[in-house]
């Protein structure tokens, strides 16, 4: 393991998480708020330890895969535990272990939060808040790769650790220039829909902060009541409406920024997310009307709602835990499932979804038939071997980890339903669940050590579950595996 690579890469990510906490620390100015301080001494904290870090000059500057995963894994747990500075310092989150899991929870898109009251907090806690998922949502490393020099010989390593999907590759010849191309079409896509809800008569700093929750697929509301506070059917469409984009496969928009609109119209993910969203909206709203909602309510909040869980966003308008047990059923489904992948969504992934189901297509007739040559194509294209075992073993090793992460929560309570949903939402990166921890709860009242197990869930979800565990496999850390 080349340590003083690995060190040198930690810093630089801490000083421009340093760079970034600029923004709220101005925002405190702007407002007058109590957390000057506490911004200004974590980002002295970030700059003296990154300046530190990046001092151990490496010798050897070729990366490998290992140290690329280590690194990821690193960065997220350091950019959550300096970020979760301010809330501590500033006493509106005391418990660090606490400010924590709200930190990870906004890193990694998730959204499960502890705070009960919401509004209490100041504006520029609000707006770092909102701002760590516009972060997370295309990946700090990737933004490090678009903003900064000689990245390119580590770039890949670092991008397959991070950008979410069970295949990683370049827009153009030059992996920085791909990065630059993602961060562009997501500060577009998210300038354009604080444009139209501010148009629409949110407030200027709401449109600001629900515009990142929303591109991050986040869900961090800034209001007790969430979007259902604004009490607007244009506010809730255009939310709802974006996070729906902010959940397609980025590789497509950039096809049609060069005009390859109908290769882009092809995609069979992107055929399969549409129709997953249409038929639970449908089954839900048709399933809503037969309780006290009207056709066009149902429909209203069943398009929110599953815009919502299918992108792992975690917005509501609606207590969904109220719902019927069918419609409750379809949400948790599509919370399994997420959204395309090279998207900013959660969960396991349309596409992994796609191979999943046809390759236990092709066994079943290579079953029935031994001699016959089978292939498991999406967009008419063959998929490699080693990406359908990967896609097998990943989700495996996803059913593992929300076995194990279960039965080391449960005995924090007695409702099945609150304990299951708590580590589906975490490890999917969803944010709210059902029982305690649906839409009107959240998980304050969990012990230290269940919400450390729920941050590591959150983690491994965001970042595809092997970064995580490779931190604790002897095969990355043994000098004889080196």
């Amino acid at each position: 393991m080349n340590y003083r690579l690995i060190s040198h890469n930690l810093g630089r990510i801490l000083l421009v998480e340093a760079a970034l906490l600029v923004l709220p620390a101005i925002g405190a100015l702007i407002y007058g708020d109590d957390t000057l301080t506490a911004f200004l001494f974590t980002i002295a904290a970030l700059a003296v330890t990154g300046a530190i870090a990046t001092s151990f000059k490496p010798e050897k500057k070729n990366m490998r895969a290992k140290e690329g995963y280590v690194i990821v894994a690193l960065s997220w747990i350091l950019l959550s535990l300096f970020g979760s500075m301010p809330f501590v310092i500033s006493g509106y989150i005391p418990n660090p272990v606490d400010a924590f899991f709200e930190t990870v929870s906004g890193f990694t898109t998730t959204g499960s939060s502890i705070l009960t009251n919401i509004e209490a907090l100041p504006k520029s806690l609000l707006f770092w808040r909102s701002f760590t998922h516009w972060i997370g949502g295309m990946g700090i490393l990737v933004f490090v790769i678009a903003i900064m020099p000689k990245t390119e010989n580590a770039s890949m390593h670092i991008m397959k650790a991070e950008v979410p999907g069970p295949t990683v590759g370049k827009l153009v010849s030059k992996l920085r220039a791909s990065a630059r191309i993602l961060y562009g079409i997501y500060c577009v896509l998210t300038a354009i829909e604080m444009i139209m809800l501010f148009a629409g008569g949110m407030p200027l700093f709401d449109s600001i902060v629900n515009s990142f929750a929303t591109a991050g697929t986040g869900g961090f509301a800034i209001l007790n009541n969430g979007i259902a506070g604004y009490n607007s059917l244009y506010a809730e469409m255009v939310i709802a409406v974006f996070m729906l984009i902010f959940g397609i496969n980025f590789n497509l928009y950039y096809l049609i920024l060069i005009k390859q609109v109908k290769q882009a119209l092809k995609s069979e993910e992107l055929h399969w997310y549409i129709g997953i969203v249409a038929v639970s909206v449908v089954i839900i709203a048709l399933n809503l009307t037969t309780t006290k909602y009207g056709v066009a309510e149902a429909f209203r909040y069943a398009f929110f709602q599953v815009a919502s869980l299918v992108t792992s966003t975690g917005f509501s308008t609606a207590n969904f835990d109220t719902w019927p047990i069918l419609s409750k059923s379809v949400l948790v489904i599509i919370m399994f499932i997420g959204a395309c992948a090279g998207s900013t969504g959660g969960g396991i992934k349309i596409s992994r979804v796609i191979i999943l189901i046809k390759s236990g297509i092709r066994d079943i007739r290579k079953a029935i038939n031994p001699r016959s040559i089978e292939t498991v194509k999406i967009d008419r294209r063959p998929v490699d071997e080693p990406v359908v075992r990967g896609v097998s073993t990943f989700f495996g090793t996803y059913m593992v980890v929300a076995a194990a992460s279960l039965l080391l929560i449960c005995s924090d309570t007695n409702d099945l339903t609150t304990a299951f949903t708590s580590v589906i939402t975490c490890l999917g990166n969803m944010g709210p669940g059902l029982g305690d921890v649906g839409p009107a709860g959240n998980f304050a009242n969990y012990s230290m050590f269940s919400k450390l197990v729920l941050c590591f869930d959150m983690l491994a979800g965001r970042l595809e579950l092997i970064p995580m565990l490779m931190l604790f496999s002897p095969y990355a850390w043994a000098r004889k595996y080196s």
